[in-house]
């Protein structure tokens, strides 16, 4: 008999499609995921990956908020960037992939991206906070940030850095994301530093970073690779599923961790005091040294 090829009319059940989680999730947990409402502020590099992993992993509600479109220069690392896709705004793109995966999702999008007029209502009904802003987006992001904090809301950043993912999280109680980057009364271009600083207290990637000219700070420009966005999707998620069912360490700031994968290695990092540290503060200035000499020889 010739093969019997799938149809359109083929339901959807929630219950199969992520049947192959259990074992690793108990089936009270998985329904717990289905639950959860997770916020991803900026679909770009891993913004989007994150919405399409998560959606993998079963969780069922999402809000996310985005206001560019898709370009060329998007296709080395975002999940939503295609030819089909150029021009067309990133919510729309990411919201039809999402539910491609899960056509019962629960999705509130802000087309329109975030300002200080709607973030209370981003956060609302929030089970936890994945950062994907645009890494210059430091003052939307320290109000997203100031406002988790002060409703209890578990905020997690992952940075793509190099070919590796820098991890810091920001729970209930715990390190503030202001004490720890202590970015406020600072320049444009020293919030940058310190934020880069911040999240990447090893430097991993700046062993192997070939052409330093390519990191600008002031021009808001930096390379990027699709292999880190990968990364920090992974640990996002495995970050989400523990903060959700409430098992598994959850490393909190000022603790992180950063795994290279061009180096091999996986630093546990720990910065009292956050960008206050003896430690930060020599890097802070070995860092920007670096930056600016080869900014001198351009």
């Amino acid at each position: 008999m010739p093969a019997v090829s799938p149809t359109h009319e083929t339901r959807f059940s929630y219950d199969e499609a992520f049947s192959r989680n259990l074992g690793w999730v108990t089936q009270a947990e998985q329904l717990r995921l289905k639950e959860a409402r997770v916020c991803i502020a900026g679909l770009g590099g891993v913004g989007g990956v994150y919405l399409l992993t998560l959606a993998r992993l079963g969780i069922g509600k999402f809000t996310i908020a985005d206001f560019d479109h898709f370009a060329l220069a998007n296709f080395n690392r975002q999940a939503g960037a295609t030819m089909s896709a150029l021009d067309k705004p990133k919510t729309e793109v990411m919201l039809a992939l999402a539910r491609d995966i899960n056509p019962e999702l629960d999705i509130r999008v802000f087309h329109q991206g975030l300002d200080a007029a709607n973030l209370e209502s981003f956060v609302e009904g929030a089970d936890v906070y994945l950062d994907g802003l645009d890494f210059f987006a430091l003052e939307i992001r320290r109000h997203l940030f100031f406002l988790c904090h002060r409703k209890g809301i578990p905020a997690t950043t992952v940075a793509p850095l190099g070919m590796g993912a820098a991890l810091l999280n920001f729970v209930p109680g715990g390190m503030s994301f202001d004490e720890y980057f202590q970015l406020e009364g600072e320049s444009e271009d020293e919030q940058a530093l310190r934020f880069l600083v911040g999240l990447s207290p090893a430097m991993q990637q700046m062993t192997y970073l070939v052409d330093p000219s390519r990191v600008d700070l002031e021009k808001k420009r930096g390379p990027s690779t699709v292999i880190a966005v990968q990364l920090c999707s992974a640990i996002a998620a495995t970050q989400v599923l523990k903060l959700v069912l409430g098992r598994g360490d959850v490393v909190a700031a000022p603790r992180g961790l950063h795994f290279d994968a061009f180096r091999n290695r996986l630093r546990h990092t720990w910065r009292p005091g956050g960008n206050r540290n003896l430690l930060q503060r020599l890097l802070l200035g070995i860092v920007k040294r670096r930056l600016s000499s080869t900014a001198a020889a351009d």
